[in-house]
């Protein structure tokens, strides 16, 4: 399989990675309450790919993005978790690369009221990962 292709199947799995981290809570990922929630005041914009979120932190000034999932991807989580609020996502730059519109992105979704299997109360939850992008939806081809 070509570096291009393997590239754009990862990227078009991001999404399905948050849901799948929500759907099957499993030992080996780890799972967080994020350090500081972004204020209420922040504005999201509602996407169905988190990747819309990913190119807008990538042309940002302060290298940021916040939105919230919408579609069936949000509506399968929060059905099975019992969660009725949003499922936010926030893309911040970790590292910008010299490749022009290429950096290391972190990108975070969290939902609060989320009950876990087991759980005695609902609880916030979230994911973390980072990746290489560019605008151009491609790995940077180099890390300097």
């Amino acid at each position: 399989m070509t570096q291009h292709l393997m590239t754009l199947i990862k990227v078009n799995a991001i999404t399905a990675m948050a849901m799948a981290f929500a759907l099957t809570c499993q030992a080996q990922t780890q799972a967080h309450t994020p350090e500081r929630t972004p204020e209420t005041s922040v504005g999201r914009m509602p996407v169905k790919d988190a990747r819309v979120l990913m190119v807008m932190a990538l042309q940002a000034p302060d290298g940021k993005a916040h939105g919230t999932l919408t579609g069936e991807s949000a509506d399968a989580i929060s059905q099975r978790f019992k969660a009725n609020t949003p499922i936010s996502i926030d893309v911040t730059t970790d590292k910008r690369y010299r490749q022009p519109g290429c950096s290391r992105l972190k990108v975070t979704f969290w939902q609060d009221g989320v009950w876990l299997p087991g759980a005695q109360a609902p609880r916030k939850q979230s994911i973390d990962f980072g990746i290489n992008y560019c605008l151009d939806g491609m790995p940077p081809k180099s890390l300097q």
